[in-house]
């Protein structure tokens, strides 16, 4: 994915899965998620390595809230949202040498298609909203400002940091 660039200043790392109603017990499903969200942000940051240092670079990865509290129905999400989160700060100090910045964010919860069921349950939307200090749903477009931060020269002294992007909810 990265050979055809000449230069690479900045890596985001985003894509994830997960699965609902306990699947993720299943250990198949489990190993899935775990090779999406944690093992392909490792291959992406190991494939933008050479041209990101060259660039003196920075990579975003895409932690999550679950990073940091326990989500009993998706177990797998929840270790590959950790694990992105203590890969970003290994890579940070392993890198930093290099003049590679690493760090991620961690979305809290967004209205997206992943998150429409809950999105659309009256009872478990309200109980999210109400624990949010900002009492909404964040949208996808909230997230954009602090990864273009994380990438930008006024973040040139950060890295290892997970940025909480999530209305305050980790706060509470």
């Amino acid at each position: 994915m990265v050979e055809p660039f000449d230069e690479l200043a900045a890596l985001i790392n985003c894509a994830g899965v997960l699965f609902r109603n306990r699947a993720e017990y299943d250990i198949e499903i489990f190993q899935k998620v775990i090779d999406v969200n944690l093992t392909g942000t490792m291959r992406m940051c190991i494939a933008a390595r050479a041209k990101l240092a060259a660039a003196r670079g920075a990579i975003v990865n895409t932690a999550s809230m679950l990073s940091y509290f326990g989500g009993p129905a998706v177990p797998a999400y929840t270790a590959s949202k950790g694990g992105v989160a203590q890969l970003t700060k290994a890579l940070a100090v392993a890198w930093a040498a290099e003049g590679i910045r690493v760090n991620a964010i961690a979305p809290g919860w967004i209205s997206t298609e992943m998150t429409r069921g809950l999105v659309e349950d009256e009872g478990r939307s309200a109980a999210i909203v109400d624990r949010t200090p900002m009492q909404r749903w964040g949208e996808p477009n909230d997230l954009g400002g602090a990864v273009v931060f994380l990438c930008s020269a006024a973040a040139r002294f950060i890295t290892g940091a997970i940025l909480p992007v999530d209305g305050g909810y980790a706060a509470v």
